[in-house]
């Protein structure tokens, strides 16, 4: 229900409004923390990576020379003038390079899923005599002697608690079918784009 004495105490509530139009201190403050970390985030990736991104040379050289600073104090200065920096960009431009960092949180999300997907794999095989006949269906070109004495040797390395060599080296030859076979749905796929063309 309405309350009757309200707007009673002499001004209409529209009357500051105009005052209210710019960004709050509080919220300037939070913008300008995102855009630091942000900074930060590119301070933390590897050099030619930062090189890629999208984004004007001063804020480009700032944060190339914030990775090069070993010195504490002289790190946290140079963070600072990068989040400086970072706050002349647009808003496009901001956006351009959170597309970037997302596109590599997905990619190495990807790469984890994979890797993980391989270790199951690999522990499959260790467990289960029916995954290397699997394997080997699945992959004819496969040396099975020498998957064999692999399987054979990470066992007798668990049971002895050994350095893991021959577990490691599974890992890798799992790997190596995994790129083979990504490499060759890329191949299809492009054949099959340019069958398309042909029709």
């Amino acid at each position: 229900m309405p309350n009757p004495n309200r707007g009673a105490c002499g001004f209409q509530s529209t009357e500051f409004e105009q005052e209210y139009e710019r960004p709050s201190k509080s919220e300037l403050k939070r913008q300008m923390t995102v855009l630091q970390k942000l900074g930060e985030e590119l301070v933390n990736e590897a050099r030619d990576r930062v090189k890629r991104v999208p984004m004007p040379e001063d804020v480009r050289d700032a944060i190339l020379e914030c990775q090069q600073i070993k010195d504490h104090e002289g790190r946290r200065r140079q963070l600072q003038y990068v989040g400086k920096k970072m706050r002349t960009l647009d808003e496009e431009e901001v956006a351009a390079i959170q597309r970037t960092i997302d596109s590599w949180k997905g990619l190495s999300k990807a790469d984890t899923a994979n890797m993980h997907a391989m270790e199951r794999r690999r522990d499959k095989l260790l467990a289960d005599d029916k995954a290397l006949t699997v394997l080997l269906s699945e992959n004819p070109e496969l040396d099975v002697q020498h998957l064999r004495t692999l399987i054979r040797n990470a066992r007798k390395e668990q049971a002895e608690n050994k350095p893991p060599k021959a577990y490691r080296e599974i890992f890798q030859i799992l790997k190596e079918i995994a790129k083979k076979n990504n490499s060759g749905k890329k191949d299809a796929d492009e054949d099959g784009v340019e069958g398309e063309d042909d029709e």
